[in-house]
């Protein structure tokens, strides 16, 4: 059994697995930043230079006590969160087709096998098959 175990991790498919969450870990950090630090500002500045992480519909007022401390704290729909993740989403989306079409065209092109033979068509066997027919009836 710990040979068959052995052999199962040391297959390359599992091997490619461990590296391609590795490095999916990494770009989706990269990408992280690059949305939250850099595109999220320059979209912020063209939409006005507000945040959308701020944006929200407030179903219910905080409830602040007369000392100044919040009772009750404010219930809000966090929309802009959502049109964050949608924004980061086409940019991921974007960055991955640039990766995957940059590794396309490095590929080399499949050389087009040769055409097999073409053998004879169904009219022709069958017109074979009743010549031998005839053949062995007389």
């Amino acid at each position: 059994m710990l040979k068959e175990f052995k052999d199962f991790i040391m297959t390359g498919n599992v091997i490619d697995l461990a590296v391609a969450v590795i490095l999916a870990g990494a770009i989706g950090m990269v990408v992280s930043g690059f949305t939250n630090d850099i595109m999220m500002p320059i979209i912020g500045h063209f939409a006005g230079g507000m945040d959308f992480a701020d944006l929200k519909v407030v179903l219910d007022e905080a409830v602040v006590g007369a000392d100044g401390e919040v009772v009750e704290p404010e219930n809000a729909v966090m929309y802009g969160k959502w049109v964050n993740a949608i924004i980061n989403l086409i940019i991921v989306g974007f960055v991955l087709f640039i990766i995957v079409r940059a590794y396309n065209k490095t590929k080399k092109p499949k050389e087009e096998a040769p055409a097999e033979p073409k053998g004879p068509t169904q009219e022709e066997l069958l017109a074979e098959i009743r010549d031998e027919l005839k053949r062995q009836n007389k």
